[in-house]
């Protein structure tokens, strides 16, 4: 038991330090390519990593059982989920620092909880009402820091929140679908994808990355787009128990604002550490109820 709870630990700490470095490397692969192509080069990466899983694992066999029906439904779960929320999140890095959209980035297990209520009925108590309005006093704080010439830093941060809303809704449709979660993620990174060549293109001036510009696209989409998503999926099966890897999370926004700070020398605000205890002190006392 002590064996695999100990793996269960170590899969879910992989995960949160691969989790960590999203926005630096987003951001520095951002500096030089427009945002749909890293999305959808990066996207790529990922759905190869998840098909070659599929065939490694042998679930392959399970692509037998859905319908179209239930196909166009991860896709338009993928379109939601994980196109939108990357496409405005990676927006929201133009105008904020990688620090602070990863910040507003954990404001999705805020709208998990108010979609939850919505949409599959649960009750919402006195405690997570508070911790909710905790979380988003930590936008309103976070909102003081830095000037805003021209709106873009009010549109960066709009484009954040939009985006964490769109990932907690993913969130709760998801859990309602039953999908097996590595064909789901498959086509879901297939249909992000598709979606970012089918329109970037049009929009947006494609150019051949180049050099580390590379290194920065595979790590997005094989380590933070799937492997990661792998190795917490497989510290949740090992865990007794959910409550522990769940709340190793939380340290995600924590260590990335280390990280921009000491790579992208980004400067470290009070109002943006105001904001970050806010926001996850916020989460952390919503889930106090779970434990």
């Amino acid at each position: 038991m002590a064996s695999s709870k100990n793996k269960s630990v170590v899969f879910a700490l992989i995960s949160v330090a691969i989790w960590s470095t999203l926005s630096t490397v987003a951001k520095l692969v951002l500096g030089a390519l427009p945002n749909l192509e890293t999305l959808g080069v990066s996207s790529l990466f990922a759905f190869l990593f998840m098909a070659a899983a599929l065939l490694v694992s042998g679930k392959y066999r399970l692509l037998k059982m859905y319908a179209p029906r239930q196909y166009f439904k991860m896709a338009a779960l993928g379109f939601l989920g994980l196109f939108l929320y990357s496409a405005l999140y990676y927006f929201g890095l133009g105008s904020l620092t990688a620090g602070e959209a990863c910040i507003l980035n954990y404001l999705w297990p805020v709208m998990l909880v108010l979609f939850s209520c919505v949409i599959l009925k649960e009750k919402l108590t006195m405690k997570m009402a508070i911790a909710l309005l905790c979380s988003f006093a930590g936008v309103v704080v976070l909102s003081f820091g830095g000037s805003n010439e021209g709106g873009g830093r009010w549109i960066g941060m709009a484009a954040c929140v939009i985006a964490a809303a769109c990932y907690g809704l993913y969130c709760v449709l998801n859990k309602k679908s039953g999908f097996d979660q590595t064909v789901m993620m498959t086509v879901v990174w297939l249909t992000v994808t598709v979606c970012c060549f089918a329109v970037g293109p049009f929009i947006e001036e494609w150019a051949m990355p180049a050099g580390m510009q590379w290194v920065g696209l595979v790590w997005l989409g094989v380590f933070v787009n799937a492997a990661a998503y792998l190795t917490w999926g497989l510290a949740l099966q090992k865990a007794e128990g959910t409550a522990l890897v769940a709340n190793l999370a939380y340290i995600v926004p924590f260590l990335s604002v280390i990280i921009s700070t000491a790579v992208l020398k980004e400067e470290l605000k009070l109002t943006a550490v105001a904001a970050l205890v806010l926001i996850v002190g916020g989460i952390l006392l919503q889930s106090v109820k779970h434990e």
